[in-house]
């Protein structure tokens, strides 16, 4: 039998509000059609797919969870020169700021 996708969005959105009360958390959305709020994530995620794990496959689940903790941990955190920050690393904004605070 098949689901229409009304159903189904509104299974999920059930179930996912469940799990937000059930660990404590407050969903973060804005109105319909305003996306901004989420652009940060979703630039994120595109950086991910792009640069780790487009075309890759992972012989197991506990390979390809290795490999995108290194990615963020490893690369993306300290290393990957990001535009918002003036195209320095978030490691090396973060010593300078320290530097300044410090000043």
């Amino acid at each position: 039998m098949l689901r229409r996708p009304v159903e189904s969005a509104q299974y999920c959105a059930h179930a996912y509000r469940q799990l937000l009360r059930q660990f404590g958390m407050r969903a973060s959305m804005s109105r319909k059609g305003n996306c901004h709020d989420n652009a940060p994530m979703e630039s994120f995620w595109g950086s991910l797919k792009n640069e780790l794990t487009h075309h890759q496959r992972y012989p197991t689940r506990a390979h390809a969870k290795a490999a995108i903790r290194e990615y963020i941990e490893i690369f993306y955190n300290r290393q990957r020169r990001h535009s918002r920050l003036g195209y320095v690393a978030p490691a090396v904004f973060a010593d300078a700021f320290r530097y300044m605070q410090a000043a």
